[in-house]
C-alpha cells in the first residue's frame, strides 16, 4: 500500500498575538505634563479628598482601557470559528494513524521452506495466504490452521504435499507427504531405513510432482540346504538374490521350495532341493483284444475260439529323479510300440439245445465225466490230443457236429455229443472208465 503525505498550511493564531488597537499619537510633552498634573492632582487630592482625585485624573486611561477589553471580547469568537476546524483536523489525523499503525502487522511467512518477513494488514491466516496468492489442498500443511487469528511476529508455515509411489517390501502403496526430501519422507511415514535398500538417494528432493520409491527393508531369511541351516539378514529383492548372499548356488536341475523370483519375507525358511534324475526304459505288455461272433451252429453256451489272442508289447521311457536323495514317482516322457497285440476271435453260439438223446440218457454222465478229466470242461490231457470231460479227440468231437476243440464247448454240449458217441459206438470210446456209466 502507498503512502501520500498531505501538509495542511497552519492557520492558528493565539488570541495573545492578535494586534492591539493602536491609541491617538500624543505629544510627548503634553504626556509629561499630564504625568506631572496627575501626579500633582493625586497629591491634592489625597489632602483634600478621594472622590475628587479620581474623576479628574483618571477618566481618559480607564476608558481606554474599557474600550480595548470590549474589543477582544467580540474578536475571540472569531478566532474560536477558526481554531475549531483546526483541531477536528488534527484529531481525525491522530486518531486515523493510531488505526493505521494498530491494523499493521509484521509476519513472517515460509512457504516450502523459503522464509520471508512481510507487513500485512490480514486478519487471519486464511486471509494473508489470499493476499499471497498461496493455494493450499487437501495434502498440503498450514500452521497454524487456516482460520487463525494473526498477530504481529506470528510465523505461518506452508509445506506442499507431494505423492510418493512407495513399494515397501514387494507391496506398492500411494501415500502423501510434505518432506522435501527422500529421508524427511521416510522419517515421516515411519519407514524403518536402517540397513534398507532405497532407489533413491536419502537427500535427493522430492519436486511437487512427487517420485517412485522402492524400499526394501533387511530381513531375517533361513536357508536349508545339504543338510545345514543358514540364517542372514538381507534386503535381497528375491529369494534367489538372497540365496546368493548367503553362498549357495544350485546346479543343474537344483530348485528351492519356494519361486526363486518371489520376495523374502522376514522369518521366512527355504529349502534349497537338490534334484538328480536319469531316464528308465521299460518294456510293458500291450493286452489283445477278445472279439466275441455269434455262431447258429453252436449251441447256446458254446463258445470256440477261431483265433487266440497275442499279448503286444510296448516300450515306455519314464524319467526319474531324487530330491535330496529321495526317489520320486517316475514321470513318463515318451513310449513306443513294439509288437501290436493280435485280438482273440471267438464264436458264440446261438443255437437251442436239444431236449435229449434217446438211448443215453439216464446214464451216469457225471461219473463219467470225473472219471475222465475229473470234471472239468476245459481239461486238456498231456500229450495235448484230448479235451474236455469226456476226453474227446478234435476229428471224433467234430464228427459229432462240433466245432473247434471240445475242451472249448460248454459242459452241456460236451455231455450232449458224448451221448451221440455212445449211441454209435456204446462205452468203447473209454475203455478204463465207460464202467462207471452204470454205476
Amino acid at each position: 500500500m502507498e503512502y501520500v503525505e498531505v501538509t495542511y498550511a497552519d492557520t492558528y493564531v493565539p488570541s495573545y498575538e492578535l494586534q492591539q488597537p493602536r491609541l491617538p499619537r500624543q505629544n510627548p510633552g503634553a504626556v509629561a505634563a499630564a504625568d506631572t498634573v496627575g501626579s500633582d492632582a493625586r497629591g491634592g487630592a489625597r489632602g483634600d479628598g478621594r472622590g475628587g482625585g479620581r474623576g479628574g485624573g483618571h477618566g481618559g486611561r480607564a476608558e481606554a482601557r474599557r474600550a480595548a477589553r470590549h474589543r477582544k471580547e467580540a474578536e475571540r469568537p472569531e478566532a474560536m470559528r477558526r481554531l475549531v476546524p483546526q483541531a477536528l483536523v488534527v484529531a481525525f489525523l491522530v486518531g486515523g494513524t493510531s488505526a493505521f499503525v494498530a491494523s499493521d502487522k509484521a509476519v513472517k511467512l515460509s512457504v516450502d521452506g523459503v522464509p520471508r518477513t512481510m507487513h500485512t494488514f490480514a486478519d487471519d491466516v486464511t486471509e494473508l495466504l489470499e493476499d499471497q496468492g498461496v493455494e493450499v489442498g487437501a495434502h498440503d500443511l498450514v500452521a497454524p490452521a487456516p482460520g487463525t487469528e494473526l498477530a504481529s511476529g506470528d510465523e505461518v508455515v506452508v509445506r506442499y504435499g507431494r505423492p510418493v509411489t512407495l513399494t515397501l517390501d514387494g507391496r506398492r502403496h500411494r501415500v502423501w507427504t510434505t518432506a522435501r526430501t527422500v529421508e524427511g519422507a521416510l522419517r515421516q511415514l515411519g519407514v524403518r531405513a536402517e540397513g534398507a535398500y532405497l532407489s533413491a538417494a536419502r537427500s535427493m528432493a522430492i519436486g511437487r510432482a512427487g517420485l517412485a520409491l522402492d524400499v526394501r527393508t533387511e530381513r531375517t531369511v533361513t536357508f536349508m540346504a545339504d543338510g545345514r541351516e543358514r540364517t542372514i539378514r538381507t534386503n535381497a529383492a528375491t529369494v534367489g538374490a538372497a540365496l546368493a548372499e548367503a553362498g549357495i548356488s544350485l546346479r543343474g536341475q537344483d530348485t528351492t521350495s519356494v519361486p526363486a523370483e518371489s520376495f523374502p519375507r522376514d522369518g521366512q525358511r527355504v529349502t534349497v532341493m537338490r534334484i538328480r534324475g536319469a531316464k528308465e526304459v521299460r518294456e510293458e505288455p500291450i493286452p489283445f483284444e477278445v472279439i466275441k461272433t455269434e455262431d447258429a451252429s453252436l449251441f447256446k453256451g458254446t463258445e470256440v475260439v477261431v483265433q487266440p489272442g497275442e499279448v503286444g508289447s510296448r516300450r515306455v521311457t519314464y524319467f526319474v529323479r531324487t530330491v535330496n536323495g529321495v526317489r520320486q514317482k517316475p514321470r513318463k516322457v515318451a513310449e513306443e510300440i513294439a509288437r501290436e497285440p493280435v485280438a482273440r476271435r471267438v464264436m458264440v453260439g446261438t443255437k437251442e439245445k436239444p431236449a435229449f438223446v434217446a438211448g443215453a440218457d439216464g446214464l451216469n454222465w457225471n461219473g463219467l465225466a470225473q472219471c475222465e478229466s475229473g470234471g472239468r470242461p476245459g481239461a486238456v490231457d498231456p500229450t495235448g490230443n484230448y479235451g474236455g470231460l469226456y476226453q474227446f479227440d478234435t476229428r471224433t468231437w467234430q464228427s459229432l457236429g462240433g466245432s473247434g476243440r471240445p475242451q472249448e464247448a460248454s459242459a452241456e454240449e460236451q455231455t450232449y455229443r458224448a451221448k451221440k458217441l455212445y449211441v454209435q459206438r456204446g462205452a468203447s470210446p473209454w475203455p478204463h472208465c465207460g464202467d462207471r456209466l452204470r454205476g
